[in-house]
């Protein structure tokens, strides 16, 4: 298995991670307080969302693309 195989998978984990404690601090009574009264979440809960959703899709980009090669020569 590569090495940027092995990195993907890693991303794409880490990336999972994420978007779990995103989730479930969305459910926190801070994050819906905020949510009844400003219509969003806070700011922690939303980078902890994005990021995850970033970081597992670029997981998922690197380490099952064809070849292993991010870009076709």
């Amino acid at each position: 298995m590569s090495m940027q195989r092995i990195l993907g998978i890693v991303f794409l984990v880490l990336g999972v991670v994420l978007l779990i404690i995103g989730i479930n601090a969305s459910d926190s009574i801070a994050d819906q307080l905020s949510d009844t009264f400003t219509g969003k979440f806070t700011d922690r809960t939303t980078w902890y969302i994005l990021g995850g959703i970033g970081l597992a899709v670029l997981g998922a980009i690197v380490a099952f693309l064809p070849g292993g090669k991010l870009v076709k020569q």
